[in-house]
């Protein structure tokens, strides 16, 4: 490991996190594991990039220096940002795995206990057939989640990144708020959201802010297209802000004119939602019991809405399709298990349907804390009324 002082963490950090994935390793009787996943890869070396729908892969030994399998263009991240020293790269006509199992042979793996990830999303099932026919010799065994384990509890460094996420999250709703207006286009709405985002110091998000207006809003995660708002509807707004991977993410509704009661019911049944959450919401308390608690208040509403979709999940490092990390926790019923210091959730009360043809949403992203839980926003929940 090259010791430096210019990476997003110390490099304590990175240490603590590579010898903890060491111990799951030895737990689960593996001398290495391959790692593709993005998230994954970032979290234990500070490395990316936007290439990586290209075959990259660090490879853990128990005992042993890491090393990288990347393509050659991509080598420049492995320099510039992580304390990786060992690099394979492989050429845009070369053979990706050939240069994995030649590595693998060439630091003494090729006959051993390797895990990989097979639900990584990054690591398509030709290739991963590819690995499967040529690595003769290797045992390979489906470790994913091995990362997932050390992820799903922040550390102080983290929440602080998250923290700075969120300032960007929330420049960039008021800025939204800003927007709305009879006769602005979705898109001069996304616009000035995201100007907004990057001046606060926010980087380029795993989904860009979802804008949608009037009828528009009951298309599940629809972008903006042009729509030209009229008065009297409104604006559904989900906002995530990015501080180095990671996210924090916000729904809020704006509407032009008045709250009519529909939407005034929607907002208080929202806000209860969050505000009873905030109270249960603590080390030890199931996932299920908070998804219990979300969906009983939102479907206790007289206005014709739903919550059709889990009632939130884990947040944290992502990169583009998605700021979810709902693959390692989501709020939904059945789901046992336990809460943790330090785990992060965007909890989701959001109502699908309200009179039948809109949709508003109110959102908040939550850290659990020794005794509780705390927002990691500011902006209040209520419906923005512009005019």
């Amino acid at each position: 490991m090259r010791d430096r002082d210019d990476m997003t963490f110390p490099m304590e950090e990175y240490q603590r996190r590579l010898t903890e994935l060491r111990q799951r390793m030895e737990k689960r009787l593996l001398d290495a594991v391959i790692i593709s996943d993005p998230e994954n890869l970032m979290y234990l070396t500070d490395y990316q990039t936007t290439g990586y729908s290209y075959f990259q892969a660090l490879v853990v030994p128990l005992d042993d220096e890491p090393f990288m399998i990347t393509r050659e263009l991509e080598e420049s991240n492995v320099h510039a940002r992580t304390w990786v020293e060992k690099t394979r790269p492989f050429a845009d006509t070369g053979d990706a795995i050939q240069m994995l199992y030649s590595a693998l042979k060439e630091f003494g793996l090729a006959d051993k206990q390797i895990g990989y990830e097979r639900n990584s999303y990054f690591f398509p099932a030709y290739l991963q057939d590819r690995m499967h026919t040529s690595f003769t010799d290797v045992h390979l065994q489906d470790c994913f989640g091995i990362v997932e384990e050390g992820r799903i509890r922040k550390s102080k460094w983290e929440i602080e990144l998250m923290r700075r996420s969120a300032h960007a999250a929330e420049a960039g709703m008021v800025a939204g708020y800003d927007a709305v207006r009879e006769g602005a286009t979705e898109n001069e709405i996304a616009g000035e959201i995201c100007r907004a985002m990057f001046a606060a110091g926010g980087e380029y998000p795993a989904v860009l802010p979802y804008v949608t207006t009037g009828p528009r809003s009951m298309i599940g995660h629809a972008t903006w297209e042009g729509r030209t708002m009229q008065a009297g509807e409104h604006a559904f707004l989900e906002v995530g802000g990015c501080v180095r991977r990671y996210h924090t993410a916000m729904m809020r509704t704006v509407v032009l004119g008045e709250l009519s009661d529909s939407m005034r019911e929607a907002q208080d049944v929202m806000i209860e939602a969050i505000r009873q959450v905030h109270e249960l919401v603590r080390p030890g308390v199931t996932v299920s019991d908070v998804d219990v608690l979300v969906r009983k208040i939102i479907m206790s509403n007289e206005v014709g809405a739903s919550l059709i979709t889990r009632s939130g999940y884990s947040i944290g490092i992502a990169f583009p399709p998605s700021w979810d990390e709902g693959y390692m926790i989501s709020l939904k019923a059945g789901d046992n298990r336990i809460l943790e210091e330090g785990m992060t959730f965007h909890l989701i009360p959001w109502m699908w349907g309200v009179d039948g043809d809109k949709t508003c949403g109110i959102s908040d992203t939550i850290l659990v804390t020794e005794d509780g839980c705390e927002s990691f926003f500011t902006l209040d929940h209520e419906m923005h009324v512009v005019g």
